[in-house]
């Protein structure tokens, strides 16, 4: 919230002094200076720690990106394409953390805010069926790869979802384990 209100008053700042700097005949320090107000007006729509926190998931370092990502506390001030994404890098990289019900919301959050590409989803899909096969509703697991499946457009996630497919289809429902659970049970001993 600090950083947002100093980002503002920088950027109302540099835009006063570059119409200064024009009015007064100082035409090329105010060239300057526009660019430096497009830089701080770009930053607006597009967040340090978000463009750090994905360059360091590009170079593989998730806990550097999870310290970038949990350094941004207000996304609902960004921009709504950059909220969806705040949201679901929060919620696949501190799942641990938030524990399933949280990490579930936001990831459901996430993509009704919108997240831009259609891999974008599929990942957001598959983490949830991830979340829902491990809470045991392997129903919904199903529908929601079903789903990535039909999003992944250049089938870089076939394979994992084949094999999360497999796994849900083979894995006993909730009735033959609580029938299994019964079977085993306590032995009740006759009375003497």
């Amino acid at each position: 919230m600090i950083s947002f209100i100093i980002r503002c008053a920088l950027t109302a700042a540099s835009l006063f002094f570059t119409v200064a700097l024009f009015y007064n005949g100082f035409w090329g320090w105010g060239i300057v200076l526009i660019f430096v107000t497009a830089i701080l007006i770009f930053s607006f729509f597009r967040n340090e720690n978000m463009i750090l926190a994905l360059n360091q998931m590009r170079q593989g370092n998730t806990d550097k990106a999870k310290k970038h990502i949990n350094k941004i506390t207000h996304p609902q001030f960004l921009v709504k394409r950059q909220h969806a994404y705040v949201i679901f890098l929060q919620a696949v990289l501190n799942t641990q953390e938030y524990g399933f019900t949280k990490s579930e919301q936001m990831l459901r959050k996430a993509i009704s805010i919108g997240l831009r590409t259609g891999q974008d989803n599929a990942v957001a899909r598959m983490h949830l069926a991830g979340i829902c096969a491990q809470t045991g509703r392997t129903k919904d697991a199903l529908v929601l790869l079903a789903e990535a499946k039909k999003l992944d457009s250049s089938g870089m996630m076939k394979d994992q979802i084949n094999q999360m497919q497999g796994q849900l289809k083979a894995a006993p429902s909730k009735n033959q384990m609580r029938m299994a659970q019964m079977a085993g049970g306590r032995r009740k001993t006759p009375r003497r």
